[in-house]
């Protein structure tokens, strides 16, 4: 009982502790001996259940995110006397929690710091993980960091060949640069992997039209006015259709 006198000598009630171990019963009803199985731990006042990097609250097997891997190292060194610790949560659905954070988080320019680092950890956990990949460099992207976005998308598409947005997104980040003709491969590349994929039509056109490819260009203008007509960039793409002055900006990147 050792765990258990260093969670009440830590500051929790022995009612905590019991809820605690029903609540790990409840969340992994395989293991037979919470306390020497898995790692819990007193936290702001509460009892939880620490796996890697994530402490999750055992009476609701929500994810806690306000962790410190300082503290992980320090608390490891004081349970390792528990015994065997068995995962609360497998691997793979700890990076779909990270991953759901990092997507509530990426829309938010005050928040991509925090989401850089979120698909970092999904990646700590799932090194495959492409969509994790590209959503990472699409952040790095927007945040001008024009080389570490690449290396994402390269990445992506080395876990998943058919990850059509990283090869979109890499033809958009060519773009950016001023690479017109590698953008187009690219976008090409993406329309390979989807060929209704509508915003790498729009790409294309537009980026053909400013190599002074017109009549190929109008053959994506056209082909993305059949996938979309009733978004806000099917008047961009007939005014190029009708040789009217247009302004406007394409798509962005795609996650």
């Amino acid at each position: 009982m050792r765990a258990a006198a260093s969670l009440l000598e830590h500051g929790a009630s022995v009612r905590q502790v019991r809820a605690a171990l029903d609540g790990a019963r409840r969340l992994a009803p395989e293991v037979r001996t919470p306390l020497a199985e898995l790692r819990l731990v007193v936290h702001d006042r509460r009892v939880v259940v620490e796996q890697d990097r994530l402490r999750v609250d055992p009476g609701t097997g929500q994810a806690l995110l306000d962790f410190d891997a300082g503290d992980l190292e320090r608390e490891t060194r004081e349970t390792l006397l528990t015994g065997m610790v068995r995962p609360l949560i497998p691997p793979a659905d700890a990076a779909e929690v990270w991953f759901q954070r990092a997507s509530e988080w990426d829309g938010d320019p005050e928040r991509w710091e925090s989401a850089v680092d979120a698909y970092e950890r999904v990646l700590d956990q799932d090194p495959g993980y492409a969509a994790a990949w590209n959503n990472l460099g699409l952040l790095h992207h927007r945040m001008g960091q024009y080389e570490r976005a690449g290396e994402c998308y390269r990445a992506a598409l080395e876990a998943d060949d058919s990850c059509c947005q990283a090869a979109f997104n890499l033809g958009s980040l060519h773009e950016d640069l001023g690479d017109f003709r590698v953008a187009v491969n690219w976008y090409r590349r993406a329309l390979e992997l989807d060929a209704d994929y509508a915003d790498a039509h729009f790409n294309l056109a537009g980026v053909l039209a400013k190599l002074g490819r017109p009549e190929n260009a109008a053959v994506h203008w056209r082909r993305y006015l059949e996938l979309d007509l009733g978004s806000p960039w099917a008047r961009i793409a007939r005014a190029h259709l009708d040789g009217e002055p247009v302004e406007g900006d394409e798509p962005g990147g795609d996650e």
